[in-house]
């Protein structure tokens, strides 16, 4: 493991503000060299991410990682679709989900583990309605205001 490389976390904060996250999943990104080595900078962007199934396969799209400093000519495309590895029993169940009752599949965040590799925590996700984002903003800051008389 490197020094320094599982502390690496890029959280997508509008995701749990637009939907409600049903069923979460970790999943492996497969990437190029430059990449992940963005990544590890923490050169990356999550705020209009989402994924979708071609051919049996989970894609990421919208995740923008920028180019590497230092590479070459060879360097990477930002905005390139990104295939996300599950097991096909994960993958099949997720796509009979989406199906048939249209949920969408959210990123969550994207982090580096013990190992050094890139992962990404995806939620099959159902939207909020307006009120229900109120709800939850009204619940929040009840919360905060309780923390706060308790700490005085």
């Amino acid at each position: 493991m490197k020094t320094g490389t599982a502390d690496i976390v890029i959280r997508n904060k509008k995701a749990s503000h637009d939907y409600e996250f049903l069923e979460k999943h970790i999943a492996g990104i497969k990437l190029t060299g430059t990449e992940i080595k963005s990544i590890r900078l923490g050169k990356a962007a999550l705020s209009d991410s989402y994924c979708f199934f071609t051919n049996g396969e989970l894609f990421l799209r919208g995740m923008h990682i920028a180019e590497y400093w230092w590479g070459n000519l060879n360097n990477h495309d930002p905005l390139r679709d990104r295939k996300l590895l599950l097991k096909s029993c994960e993958l099949k169940k997720i796509e009979r989900k989406v199906k048939e009752t249209g949920l969408t599949i959210v990123v969550i965040k994207v982090f580096i583990n013990e190992r050094g590799l890139a992962k990404a925590e995806i939620a099959v996700s159902k939207g909020k309605k307006e009120y229900d984002k109120r709800e939850t903003l009204k619940k929040k800051d009840a919360s905060r205001e309780m923390d706060r008389m308790r700490k005085v």
